[in-house]
């Protein structure tokens, strides 16, 4: 996939980011893993151990096969109460493109609502990601969810 102008780029990233939110939104947990490469890395971790380098993650998966376990998981073996979830994404930015390499970021902010509650701020952050070309579209390599939250207010169960 060859976008040559900045402008087709970032709309592109804005349709896979938009992609990948309505995939969670519709708790589409099995078709998750296909956004990433094979060798991904995916974490949900404080801003502050992002600054500071620190590997502690609230999620932490290396490889497919981590995602695929994760997904197994939840649908298996979690049990929790039924919960819907709203992602919106803003601010999409493409930060550096070299050799098919892409770095972007977006600003995320995840609403919950539980059948028996009013709805609530899950979470709010950042993606901080690394995306590779592919003749089909885009996959993450790295996908860093950079919460800003002091504290998660509820269990994370769906992936950010």
């Amino acid at each position: 996939m060859t976008l040559e102008s900045p402008a087709a780029l970032r709309a592109a990233l804005r349709d896979l980011y938009e992609d990948y939110a309505a995939t969670l939104d519709d708790v589409d947990l099995e078709r998750w893993p296909t956004y990433f490469t094979e060798d991904c890395r995916y974490r949900v971790l404080s801003a502050e151990n992002y600054d500071a380098g620190l590997p502690l993650s609230l999620i932490y998966c290396d490889g497919m096969n981590m995602l695929k376990d994760r997904v197994t998981a939840l649908r298996e073996t979690t049990v929790y109460e039924p919960r819907f979830l709203r992602h919106f994404i803003s601010n999409v930015r493409v930060r550096s493109r070299e050799d098919g390499i892409i770095k972007a970021t977006a600003n995320f902010m995840i609403v919950e609502s539980l059948a028996d509650d009013e709805p609530a701020l899950n979470m709010v952050g950042r993606y901080v990601d690394t995306l590779v070309e592919t003749d089909d579209g885009f996959l993450f390599k790295d996908r860093f969810c950079v919460h800003d939250n002091y504290r998660v207010r509820n269990s994370l169960i769906i992936p950010v």
